[in-house]
């Protein structure tokens, strides 16, 4: 019969013989298909939902569990087995007052039900003990808003109050008491009259737990206060109290697009249909404050980075929206800011706008993902440019150019293009000559930036270097630094080949130290210090350079001092001069044979200066660490770049690779910049990024590297690297990190069951290469303490059978593991101890651990013979009449062999005697083999469990006594 011809009560009967097995996902599958096939409500339909709410509960999918008995209540209202289900799943997500209804609704229909109620029992006292805490709560609740709110009372007292108010906000029934007893209005009003910032940051941050998770509460928040109410509290000069604002905004948005602050997090696709007029607010109302002239420029940053963050397809999908509204014209006004150049109407901007402001037009252009987008894109920042142009004041015409150097650090392709039109080349040119000092600052900036891509924009390039080579003449440091940072930057055209060398011999050198005085010299103010480390970017290239840099400890610390202040515009000088000095870049493979072919063919050949060994380069990674560096890459990982973050993980990934700086990389915080970088960034990024944690947690204990939730929150990185697009390296580093994890505690070890890592494990163990089978199978001996690890050796599958092979490997280490595994297995599993004879290989893989010289492997045989020995009548008997008993017997009487071996094959061999197999001699006091029949079963023999579930024959039952019980 094919499958498409199946009725809807074989694919029910097929669902329970895989549900029988333990096959859960397999069983949801085929009930599904069942369900599809009934179009009207019936008793049936109501079981095929009942029977698949069973599934959904073994694999913990609790909301589905919900949803189906709610579905199987509509057709058989009061049904037991639905009711019960549905509790189940109600009390795992800690929904107990409505887990408590539905099991007084099973006990009044069956109030003789034995099943039911301990439960009910047990749910009745939770309940309880919840209705006096929320009344508690409430007090509390009460006492403290009339406390914080009380302008005449102890300023202390009401910081204290108000604290205490944020954290009950932060509780489901704290939150619910300051809602209902009018907290946000109380908010609302006290923060226009207080005056210290650090109560105003307190009342915001209860706002946003107020809004957390909650619909129905953020649309009477906004309804109440409003989004200018948000606004008004982020125009401050506090960076705490721009930060509170700008995390209650995003909160807002989050509760109605269901996403998190989460790196991986997506948005809920039937929410943001449903609230996509409020969405589309927000973020037109965000979009039209970014020009406000009244706002600071911590603010602007703020809102900025709100856009940039909700805009992109994996968020809310805005950027071609914002397109519309002329949000790139707004955005390119911003980019035409100068800090430093102050007129009649400019913006308040900090360093680090532009930067922020080019990643955010690159975050809108990576959304043009068809011809048509890119170029309303295009068009728009033309349509920018020639208005600007049509006003003849040179005030006009340096905007423009700074515009078009934030584009270039941004959208390259866009801010090229724009470079290319006829005459915006001439002007920048013109306005390097002239003499005006803002004018050569800009121009000789956009030269920089334009200098990118040598192929895009050739004639900048043949053009600008004798004017950077005349403004390097100039008086004006400013300019000086800048036109240094070009010339630097066409000196990098070799790249880290040796045999390139733009400039003559020397001159790279000189440009190197020309940028180390202008860094380490403390008169210097802080822009020219990091045009100074962007120079040394582009010159660390060179490995003489690198060397020099870093014996030079005053540069490399003045270098990390600017990187801590976590200004945006320093981060790609930084981070590319500690990419270069860690050669954390990807290398070119010289394959012998394109070698050879490519001397014949007269090319050249990129060679590897010497100063660039793997020697050279684990100084420079210790001594980067030793002075610090992990403290700057902490505060320069908050960008939103993709690119920057790729570096910055390249560069903790080097660090990491030295394992006696491991330490210092955890005491100084890179644990916590790490996690986010493996979640969300590049590709390549992600990966380096989860292998600088995989690094710490093989050499540090993962509850120090990883302290609190963390050490749940890295699994996923970790899982991430066993995949074979990884390198062999990622995924052995992955697999030992893991098998540290897998040996804290059981939650752990849930966590990577559910992150999908036990399949992805397992099959490294199957890897013909013995270091990554070796540390699969190690991981898996730890895993194994997780009882849903032995139901998945008890499934329908050769898994034990493996391992009984993996006993016998040549790899001791990997033998160790496997029978470490199997011996916890046996222990745990009298099904698994009888599956140990589905390998035709059993006898001589039992006999090579008993017999074996290593003590360990040993050690764990005769644990695995004394576990099936106790296992069962039937899995002992198959033991005996093989030679394993005169192997325990010698093993139980050889005194060379440890105390410990000798009382394990004493146990073992006793346990077969307990089974009546064999009977002790009393005169030699040794076991001997019964005459009897191995196979007679004793009266009084121990039951053995099946082990899997009853599924009942085609008729509703209403009996919910077996509760794993489908129908």
């Amino acid at each position: 019969m094919t499958k498409p011809d199946m009725t809807a009560q074989e694919w029910k009967e097929k669902g329970n013989e895989e549900f029988n097995k333990g096959n859960w996902s397999e069983a949801l599958s085929h009930y599904t298909n069942a369900l599809k096939l009934v179009k009207e409500d019936n008793a049936e339909k109501a079981v095929y939902y009942k029977n698949r709410a069973a599934a959904c509960l073994k694999l913990r999918d609790y909301e589905k569990v919900i949803s189906d008995c709610d579905s199987a209540l509509k057709i058989c209202s009061n049904d037991p087995k639905a009711l019960f289900r549905r509790c189940q799943a109600l009390e795992a997500l800690e929904r107990f007052e409505e887990a408590y209804r539905d099991a007084r609704n099973i006990i009044l229909s069956d109030p003789n039900n034995k099943v039911v109620q301990p439960i009910a029992a047990r749910l009745h006292e939770i309940v309880q003990e919840r209705h006096k805490e929320n009344s508690r709560i409430s007090a509390k609740v009460s006492q403290m808003l009339d406390l914080a709110f009380n302008m005449n009372a102890d300023k202390e007292k009401r910081e204290t109050a108000m604290n205490n108010l944020l954290v009950l906000s932060r509780e489901r029934a704290g939150a619910e008491e300051i809602f209902k007893k009018g907290g946000v209005s109380k908010i609302a009003q006290f923060v226009k009259v207080e005056k210290s910032d650090e109560m105003i940051c307190s009342a915001i941050r209860i706002i946003s737990e107020l809004c957390k998770n909650n619909i129905s509460r953020t649309k009477s928040i906004i309804k109440d206060v409003g989004l200018p109410w948000c606004l008004e509290m982020m125009n401050s000069r506090s960076k705490e109290r721009v930060n509170a604002s700008q995390y209650c905004i995003q909160t807002i948005l989050n509760a109605y697009s269901g996403m998190t602050n989460k790196p991986d997090s997506k948005p809920d696709k039937d929410l943001c249909e449903t609230h996509k007029k409020e969405m589309d607010t927000i973020l037109s109302c965000l979009l039209y404050s970014v020009t406000n002239r009244t706002i600071t420029g911590l603010a602007r940053d703020a809102i900025i980075e709100l856009i940039m963050r909700n805009i992109h397809y994996t968020a809310l999908d805005w950027a071609e929206r914002l397109v519309e509204l002329r949000g790139l014209q707004r955005l390119m006004e911003v980019a035409s800011e100068m800090e430093e150049y102050k007129y009649e109407s400019s913006m308040d901007i900090t360093s680090s706008t532009r930067t922020i402001t080019s990643v955010c037009l690159a975050k809108i252009y990576e959304n043009m993902y068809y011809d048509a987008a890119k170029e309303k894109f295009s068009n728009a920042i033309d349509e920018f440019i020639k208005d600007k142009l049509l006003s003849p004041d040179i005030e006009s015409k340096v905007r423009v150019v700074v515009a078009i150097t934030t584009l270039l650090l941004g959208p390259l392709d866009v801010g090229n293009a724009v470079v290319a039109k006829e005459g915006i080349l001439e002007m920048i040119l013109v306005m390097a000559g002239t003499d005006d000092v803002l004018q050569q600052k800009v121009a000789c900036e956009c030269i920089v930036a334009a200098a990118t891509k040598k192929d895009k924009a050739t004639a900048i390039i043949n053009q600008g270097v004798n004017i950077l080579k005349k403004l390097y003449q100039s008086k004006d440091d400013s300019i000086r630094v800048r036109a240094l940072v070009g010339l630097c930057k066409l000196g990098s055209s070799g790249g880290t080949d040796a045999t390139i060398r733009p400039f003559a011999d020397g001159a790279t050198k000189k440009l190197a130290e020309a940028c180390r005085r202008f860094l380490i010299n403390p008169k210097k103010d802080k822009d020219m210090r990091k045009w100074a480390v962007e120079g040394l970017s582009y010159l660390t290239f060179d490995a003489e350079v690198k060397e020099k840099l870093i014996e030079d400890q005053q540069a490399v610390q003045a270098m990390i001092e600017l990187a801590k202040t976590g200004d945006q515009s320093v981060l790609y000088g930084v981070v590319t001069t500690l990419v270069n000095l860690c050669n954390a870049y990807d290398k070119q493979e010289l394959i012998p044979e394109m070698i050879e072919l490519a001397k014949f063919a007269k090319h050249h050949i990129p060679e590897e200066h010497e100063l660039d060994d793997v020697d050279f380069v684990s100084k420079r990674l210790c001594a980067l660490a030793k002075a610090g560096v992990t403290s700057a890459l902490v505060s320069l990982a908050k960008t939103d770049s993709q690119n920057s973050k790729e570096l910055i993980a390249r560069v903790f990934n080097a660090i990491c690779s030295q394992q006696e700086v491991r330490g210092i990389v955890v005491q100084q915080g890179g644990t916590k910049a790490l996690l986010p970088l493996a979640l969300d960034g590049t590709d390549k990024g992600k990966k380096q990024a989860s292998q600088a944690l995989a690094r710490l947690g093989i050499t540090i204990n993962p509850e120090v590297a990883f302290p609190g939730q963390r050490i749940m929150e890295v699994v996923r990185p970790f899982v991430n690297l066993l995949n074979p697009e990884c390198s062999a390296l990622e995924n052995f580093e992955s697999l030992m990190a893991l098998c540290n994890l897998a040996g804290v505690n059981d939650s752990v070890r849930k966590r990577i069951l559910k992150e999908g890592g036990f399949q992805k494990i397992e099959a490294y163990m199957y890897e013909e290469h013995d270091m990554l089978r070796r540390a699969a199978t190690q991981v898996v001996n730890n895993l194994m303490l997780c009882d849903e690890v032995i139901q998945l050796f008890e499934q329908e599958n050769d898994r034990v059978k493996y391992l009984v092979i993996l006993c016998e490997d040549e790899d001791e280490e990997t033998s160790i593991a496997a029978a470490g595994a199997l011996a916890m297995l046996a222990s745990a599993s009298k099904k698994a101890c009888e599956k140990v004879f589905d390998s035709k290989d059993w006898l001589e893989s039992l006999r090579f651990l008993l017999a074996n010289p290593n003590v360990d492997i040993q050690h764990r045989g005769i644990v695995i013979v004394l576990n099936m020995m106790r296992s069962t009548k039937d899995v002992a008997a198959k033991l005996i009449e093989t030679d394993i008993m005169e192997l325990l017997m010698a093993l139980s009487k050889n005194d060379t062999q440890k105390k410990e071996i000798k009382e394990l094959a004493s146990s073992a061999l006793e346990a077969a005697t307990e089974w009546k197999l064999i009977k002790k001699n009393v005169e030699e006091n040794e076991p001997s083999q019964s005459t009897g029949n191995t196979e007679h079963v004793e009266e009084n023999e121990p039951s053995q469990s099946t082990g899997t579930e009853h599924v009942e024959e085609n008729k509703p039952s209403q009996s919910i006594g077996n509760t794993e019980h489908v129908d």
